[in-house]
């Protein structure tokens, strides 16, 4: 009986010692994984201070970029403001004109005949001033 709690022994012994070697095995992957982990988040902590750095660039270009179209937009309101100016009194004018041609028709439509007898003295000198000429 002792020659099984013997062999039970060794083979509790070589069952540990397996044990062991993968646990060994297995840390030293941890390990190397670890490593690679390691690596790679030093690498991406430099493209990060990379991209920050862009980041900030393009922020500043941005915002100058909006600070110009801002000036220059400013100095179109000016444009537009003169441009409205100019439309206002064209059409004040087109009123006045307007006005003037419903005054001419009213006193043309009183005074008809007169109109009509101006024109026929009118064209009369006309015709009259041809034949003197030929």
């Amino acid at each position: 009986m002792e020659v099984l709690l013997y062999i039970a022994a060794i083979i509790a012994a070589a069952a540990f010692v397996v044990l062991v070697v993968y646990v060994i095995i297995t840390l030293k992957a941890t390990q190397r994984t670890m490593t690679n982990v390691s690596n790679t988040l030093e690498n991406l902590e430099t493209q990060m201070q990379g991209i920050t750095t862009e980041t900030t660039e393009l922020l500043h270009k941005t915002n100058d970029l909006a600070d110009d179209v801002n000036q220059k937009s400013d100095k179109l309101d000016g444009l537009f403001d003169g441009a409205k100016s100019v439309g206002n009194t064209i059409n004040e004018f087109n009123g006045s004109v307007q006005k003037l041609s419903a005054n001419i028709s009213r006193v043309a439509s009183k005074n008809q005949e007169k109109v009509s007898e101006v024109l026929k003295w009118g064209n009369s000198i006309v015709d009259f001033w041809k034949k003197k000429k030929n």
